[in-house]
């Protein structure tokens, strides 16, 4: 039985924890709605908590452009059916017009009412707030370990655990609980808190004359769909309701951002909910891509609104994901604030350009959010490009290396920090594809596996066309711009700025491609359990690897997970093909569903080929350098390739099968969801005894769902719609 991290956790009496409600906030200097602008429909947490909740709620759900100085809007979660159901007065008398009615109606369901259990002399700046006309069941159905673990490890998460209870494919349940509630008061009392704020039903605002004052937002950016540039979207499910610094260190913070907490002013004719469905999938996928390495946003937590049905391409249950990150800020907040002229548009809006709104949210960026460590009035554009270059051309290199397909790598789905953020219609490689799409909605291909690399690029491209009015003028003036900058620049004036700014493109370039090439080359270096750094391992290994696995359509972790036993030795036998070596290929080659069509008289000789170079890479003598002092090489080697390749992969159709799960039977499938996390979050483990026939009933589902699945699921497509 491995030990819940939530057992660990409780037994570090060090480390002293609070329920949500109770958690510290960041200093003002930290929060992103005091450094940058708002909507001027909620122009303070004042206006807002005092004004817009109780007389003219409406305004935070109308779907609208925001004015172009504006970086973010404060928001409320509100996750109901859109369009409301708004009834009629009963009383034909009542004498107050439509429009007066609705917003009364909204105002009964907003979380406006405090607390009654939170005393008036407390020292928290937050406070928690309730609706008294909203109710509808919550069903906590997932919690991430390694997020709690490694992004606010000072929350405590009461008795969440054992309420979903212990992490189990088939059924054999073990003494970590079985899905009942504490009874330890403190206990239940946290995972309720954690429950009301995390789905949206109550919220987190500052009280009046605390500071930092502090209220829910929803972020404003634009970006380029598909290559088209669709102007302002923004958040229209997802609402930041915590910013706090991790307990460690404080200037770590993590912003807890709820997805699909309703409408906001940038969900345009959609309702801002999101279903179990997508969901289920961010929310596993999130701690995977972390076990992995690859920079990632988090998963907090799962919570079903089993009663609120969505209509998508059926109708489904809602849900609410936690997801945290140090900032959510993306390329398209800043093309937002200056996006193309010259584009066709297919969008609902674009502002004009805002100069002054560019510059402070970059300035807020550079310091804030990437920590680049300038000194005062140090230009910050060019540096704030290339950074945010570094980072993504890492981060796409590990989804390369890992097979990793995102499906819609749009402007707006791009990190400033680099992370990979929206997961949509998702998947990992099974039989190798370059030109696999895994979006059946990107007709074109344009989201391959093959471009993601080149879309990266794009994206980023976009950032520096946003900012190179901005940089050509540091240019010029040999420093940051002040405020006011290009106020009374005139478009001629601007145009020089842009095309001067846009010099570095080639740069941009350069750091990408060179950073992709590095990390690839280090990550499948990793994979094939070699130490030394060699640029032709690429021609000579990694090219006419992957072509392998196209040709023979053979699986690709799985090939690599089994490359790690192989031994120079099965080469260097007088017999061209050894019993020894014809077993070792004749298990690569079992790699595929596609057996019946397999050449595998061309295939061994193809896999004898590729296994030589292997092997003389293996004993090149600059590499054996690099394991001087290692007793047993071999055994060493194929320990720190199992390390690097997953034995468990979140394949599309396990994604299917637990999704199924917990929509037929939440009690069972949350405990299948918790086991699946927990293989997410382990994935180099030798779940299911990989190498012992004699398994448990637990051990025979866990090698199940390490397998290829069913054929008919292999290259499996998702939709956008979630």
């Amino acid at each position: 039985m491995r030990v819940s991290f939530f057992r660990q956790l409780n037994s570090m009496s060090s480390l002293k924890k609070a329920p949500i409600s109770e958690l510290p906030l960041v200093p003002a200097s930290q929060l992103l709605i005091h450094n940058l602008t708002p909507d001027t429909h909620t122009p303070s947490v004042a206006v807002f908590r005092d004004t817009v909740l109780t007389t003219k709620p409406s305004l935070q759900r109308r779907a609208r452009l925001l004015s172009p100085e504006c970086h973010f809007s404060h928001v409320s979660p509100l996750p109901i059916p859109f369009p409301y159901d708004v009834e009629p007065p009963e009383e034909p008398d009542l004498q107050e017009d439509k429009a007066s009615y609705i917003e009364k109606w909204l105002a009964s369901r907003e979380a406006v009412h405090p607390a009654t259990n939170v005393a008036e002399n407390s020292p928290s700046v937050l406070h928690k707030y309730y609706p008294k006309n909203r109710d509808q069941p919550l069903d906590l159905i997932g919690i991430s370990e390694t997020g709690l673990r490694d992004c606010v490890p000072h929350l405590d998460v009461g008795d969440a655990f054992e309420v979903i209870g212990a992490p189990s494919l088939s059924n054999e349940f073990d003494d970590e609980g079985d899905g009942k509630e504490s009874d330890i008061p403190e206990a239940v009392a946290a995972r309720k808190d954690l429950v009301d704020i995390l789905s949206g039903h109550a919220m987190l605002m500052s009280k009046e004359g605390k500071e930092p004052a502090f209220a829910p937002w929803s972020l404003r950016y634009s970006g380029h769909q598909f290559g088209s540039w669709a102007g302002q979207l923004g958040d229209g499910r997802a609402i930041s309701v915590l910013v706090t610094p991790h307990s460690s260190d404080p200037s770590l913070i993590y912003e807890l951002q709820l997805k699909g907490a309703g409408r906001t002013p940038f969900s345009r004719s959609a309702d801002g909910l999101a279903v179990l469905r997508s969901s289920i999938r961010e929310y596993l996928c999130s701690e995977a891509m972390q076990a992995l390495s690859i920079p990632t946003t988090r998963s907090l937590s799962l919570i079903s609104l089993p009663a609120l049905p969505v209509a998508r391409e059926r109708v489904e249950t809602a849900c609410v994901l936690t997801r945290m990150a140090p900032s959510f800020i993306r390329i398209g907040s800043f093309e937002a604030l200056n996006g193309p002229t010259n584009m066709f548009f297919f969008g609902g809006g674009q502002q004009k350009p805002d100069w002054e709104a560019l510059r402070v949210l970059g300035e807020w960026v550079s310091g804030q959010v990437l920590k680049l460590g300038l000194g005062k009035g140090e230009a910050w554009g060019t540096k704030l490009v290339l950074e945010t270059t570094r980072r993504n051309a890492e981060m796409v290199a590990g989804w390369q290396a890992y097979g990793f397909m995102h499906g819609v790598i749009n402007t707006d789905n791009v990190s400033i920090l680099g992370l990979t953020i929206d997961y949509g219609p998702y998947a990992f490689m099974d039989v190798f594809d370059p030109l696999h799409i895994c979006n059946h909605t990107d007709e074109g291909g344009r989201y391959a596996y093959k471009f993601q690399p080149n879309m990266i690029i794009y994206a980023l491209r976009a950032l520096l066309d946003a900012l190179a009015p901005l940089i050509g003028a540091e240019a010029e003036l040999g420093k940051a711009v002040s405020k006011g900058w290009a106020e009374n620049a005139s478009a001629e004036k601007l145009e020089e700025w842009k095309q001067k700014g846009l010099e570095i493109r080639d740069e941009l370039d350069r750091v990408a491609q060179q950073t992709m090439a590095t990390e690839y080359g280090r990550l499948m270096r990793k994979r094939l359990g070699l130490r030394k750094q060699d640029p032709k391992d690429e021609s000579i290994l990694s090219k006419p690897l992957l072509d392998l696995l196209e040709t023979h359509r053979l699986d690709f972790h799985s090939t690599f997970r089994t490359l790690a036993s192989f031994k120079p030795s099965l080469l260097s036998t007088a017999e061209p093909l050894s019993p020894g070596l014809h077993e070792f290929i004749t298990r690569l080659l079992a790699a595929t569903p596609y057996q019946e069509s397999m050449d595998h008289g061309k295939a061994t000789e193809a896999w004898l080929e590729w296994l030589q170079a292997y092997a003389k890479r293996i004993e090149d003598p600059s590499e054996k350098e690099l394991w001087a002092g290692v007793e047993y090489v071999d055994q060493a080697r194929e320990k720190e390739v199992k390390a690097a390749n997953p034995r468990f992969v979140l394949r599309q159709w396990v994604l299917e099968e637990v999704i199924k799960k917990v929509e037929r039977d939440s009690d069972s499938g949350k405990k299948v969801l918790a086991k699946v996390m927990q293989m997410a979050c382990n994935p180099f483990e030798p779940w299911g005894a990989e190498d012992d026939e004699a398994i448990t009933a637990e051990e025979k589902e866990e090698r199940r769902y390490c397998g290829l699945g069913e054929k008919t699921m292999l290259g499996f497509q998702c939709s956008c719609s979630s």
